[in-house]
């Protein structure tokens, strides 16, 4: 069986108040649009058809991998007409798969078996029950056999009354579905063309309606709005939190994480409350990450401490690190194994070595640091001279006294000692003593100055 998807994405979402098209709004990091594109891909789908309209150049410069068909749809007159775009293009004998945008939770598992259901004497259709099918079209049933849907303004009080629902989803082949849009008119309140109208002209050309439900109803629930997307959002939070909970993660309160990209944790790891992971996030095993860390394209390898409130970024952290509280690793910081970075350090663009610490008050800028180095309280290193960076070296063994300025591009010898309080202009000798101060005096019978 060859398959063809038709995602339909032209909606303007009017009521997301927003220049951005609604399918390019986020959930857990990415576009509702690119969750729906990859449950495509999961189906060994033979192509995929984007049907648009509203900010078409946003969609192709965030989606420009995709592997699709972009298909214009200039005026938006219902969901048959948008399907009438894209589907002349496909070959009669697929099965087409129609999907939304702007229903990004749907599961690989329930289309396979929408998918299934389809032949050439078949249309499948996926409907789900309500307590609430306000807004829906009801599925109209004889004998247990579906012969149409019923949109809900057109519905009467009786047929209101109906909880079985379209979900919008369905699967047919590709001829009959063509020949189904030839025959669709938009004699209905809305002049629209209803691509539900497919369902009572497949029932007259005798061919048999197989529904089929969702695990779960939020799996087709659409985003028309923030408050929506707010609820889908935290849904799906929790199905990424469980799903990692099951593979021996800790999670301390599954309803305070969020994960905007893709995240693995080992086994035996803790994640604290309030954490957020971005991008593409590693953390090996036996790690804990404390409250309020926001983490960011990193590898985070077994072991390591990661301590409340760390924002770290396109860094690598070797096994057994501890960081934090309220540290800063930038984009090109590597931790080696069994180091550690304090509270209130920033680093970026530099290595510290095997057992180097720098536990507080310090910036460490385009820096190279060997193993067991000791740098101090309130050591900055001056990497910027106001057009260029340089970079600082400080080898195996050094001592960085605290309040300490090392002004790059500079060489700190090999188990070499820097005083407290020094300004380094140049390189230090091995094993030696380097310090920079004025001898302390005493000015007799000065005064403090006193307010005014």
């Amino acid at each position: 069986m060859k398959l063809s998807v038709i995602i339909l994405a032209a909606g303007q979402g009017t009521r997301m108040k927003s220049a951005l098209p609604k399918v390019m709004h986020k959930l857990a990091g990415v576009p509702m649009l690119e969750h729906v594109y990859n449950r495509s891909m999961e189906l060994g789908t033979d192509d995929i058809h984007i049907v648009y309209g509203h900010g078409g150049e946003h969609l192709h410069d965030y989606c420009s991998d995709f592997d699709v068909e972009w298909v214009l749809q200039d005026e938006q007159l219902g969901t048959a007409h948008a399907v009438q775009q894209a589907s002349p293009d496909i070959d009669e004998d697929h099965i087409v798969l129609i999907l939304y945008g702007d229903v990004p939770l749907i599961k690989a598992n329930t289309l396979r078996t929408l998918i299934h259901n389809a032949t050439a004497d078949t249309v499948s259709l996926l409907t789900v029950d309500l307590q609430d099918p306000a807004g829906y079209g009801r599925i109209m049933r004889v004998e247990n056999e579906v012969v149409a849907i019923v949109e809900h303004k057109e519905a009467t009080d009786e047929q209101k009354k109906i909880s079985e629902v379209n979900t919008g989803i369905l699967a047919l082949q590709a001829g009959c579905l063509n020949e189904y849009l030839k025959q669709i008119d938009n004699n209905n309140i809305q002049g629209e063309y209803y691509l539900t109208d497919i369902i009572e002209l497949a029932v007259k050309d005798g061919k048999k309606i197989i529904t089929s439900q969702p695990e779960n109803t939020y799996e087709v629930e659409g985003v028309n709005d923030r408050s929506q997307l707010s609820k889908l959002e935290r849904i799906k939070q929790q199905e990424i939190a469980e799903a990692m909970m099951a593979d021996g993660v800790t999670v301390a309160d599954p309803s305070r994480i969020d994960i905007r990209g893709e995240l693995t944790v080992g086994n035996d790891s803790f994640i604290d409350v309030n954490c957020i992971f971005e991008g593409k996030v590693s953390v090996g095993k036996n790690v804990t990450i404390g409250a309020g860390c926001v983490i960011r394209d990193c590898t985070i390898a077994d072991g390591c401490i990661i301590k409340p409130y760390c924002v770290i970024e396109e860094a690598l952290i070797d096994n057994d690190v501890e960081v934090g509280p309220f540290a800063r690793l930038r984009p090109g910081t590597y931790l080696q194994q069994n180091s550690r970075v304090g509270n209130f350090v920033e680093v970026k663009n530099t290595q510290l070595g095997e057992g180097s610490k720098a536990s507080h008050l310090t910036y460490l800028g385009d820096t190279e640091v060997g193993s067991k180095v000791n740098i101090g309280a309130g050591t900055i290193t001056c990497n910027y001279d106001g057009a260029n960076k340089h970079k600082t070296i400080i080898k195996d063994g050094a001592f960085i006294g605290s309040d300490s300025q090392l002004v790059a591009p500079v060489t700190i010898g090999k188990n070499s000692t820097i005083g407290a309080g020094s300004t380094i202009t140049r390189d230090t000798e091995d094993g030696e003593l380097a310090l920079s101060r004025t001898a302390q005096k005493t000015i007799k019978g000065w005064q403090r100055p006193k307010k005014k």
